[in-house]
């Protein structure tokens, strides 16, 4: 991992995700991609040509390199290389884009944590971002003083189409030299026996060279509330998943569970495309 980049609307929430950035940039010689998305206001457009006056689109661009300039002069970013970028694009196209196009590989956004996964920084947009994009995206909800998770969790129903990213999330875990806490979650939906989750878990790691790893199998009433009691149980730093990226932040969870854990979790939270 080299390249990380952090969507910021300059907000608090996202001055929290570059701090994070910062750390990891700090320790692992990695630059950082700072990106500023502008979307021109429907309501600034001409009556007549339905364009935004030239004037007004100079003045919002200036303001944006200023704001930019003044970010990457903070204390924490010094002696970091810091690559920023101002696009007139729709948010989450504009920062898909940007991800493939520049190699990325870690996106790191902030979470206002009020309405779950449609409120990180740059509203519903970033819910497309977290599944679609290339790169595993970080999502905190606050500031994170000192970033180095030691107690992982990765909860997850160990299907064939896991293996390709668990090898991305074996890569993190191994950066951190941390320990990796697998875990299905049973509910009354989703129900397996003891010897029957024991025996899948067990089939899946054996194709895989860990460290340092536990099995866990947790009976909860739902999905989200399972991973958030197990996590809290365990004291878990980093909370961790895959998504399908066709509908929601991961295939097995249903309805509105995911975005209640991203709202719910006051862990961090790392997520990884299948």
């Amino acid at each position: 991992m080299k390249k990380i980049l952090v969507p910021t609307d300059f907000s608090i929430q996202a001055e929290n995700a570059l701090k994070l950035a910062a750390q990891l940039a700090q320790n692992n010689n990695y630059e950082i991609h700072l990106l500023h998305i502008m979307e021109i206001p429907s309501q600034m457009n001409d009556a007549i040509t339905g364009a935004t006056p030239i004037p007004d689109i100079m003045f919002f661009i200036q303001k944006a390199k200023e704001t930019l300039r003044f970010t990457k002069e903070k204390d924490y970013l010094k002696e970091l290389t810091i690559i920023d970028s101002i696009k007139m694009e729709k948010a989450s196209t504009g920062i898909l884009s940007y991800i493939d196009e520049n190699n990325i590989d870690l996106v790191v956004m902030g979470s206002n944590g009020v309405s779950g996964i449609e409120e990180i920084i740059i509203g519903s947009n970033t819910e497309k971002v977290v599944r679609r994009s290339s790169a595993p995206v970080i999502v905190i909800k606050e500031e994170i003083p000192v970033f180095n998770p030691k107690n992982i969790v990765f909860a997850s129903d160990f299907t064939e189409e896991i293996k390709k990213p668990f090898t991305k999330i074996l890569d993190f875990v191994n950066l951190f030299d941390a320990k990796l806490n697998l875990v299905t979650i049973c509910t009354p939906n989703s129900f397996k026996t003891t010897a029957v989750a024991n025996k899948i878990m067990n089939e899946f790691t054996s194709e895989f060279a860990i460290k340092n790893f536990s099995t866990n199998i947790y009976n909860d009433s739902n999905i989200e509330k399972g991973i958030i009691h197990f996590s809290k149980e365990i004291n878990a730093d980093l909370i961790s998943f895959c998504t399908h990226g066709r509908t929601g932040l991961s295939h097995f969870f249903t309805g509105s569970i995911s975005e209640d854990l991203a709202n719910h979790a006051s862990k961090p939270l790392i997520i990884f495309k299948i």
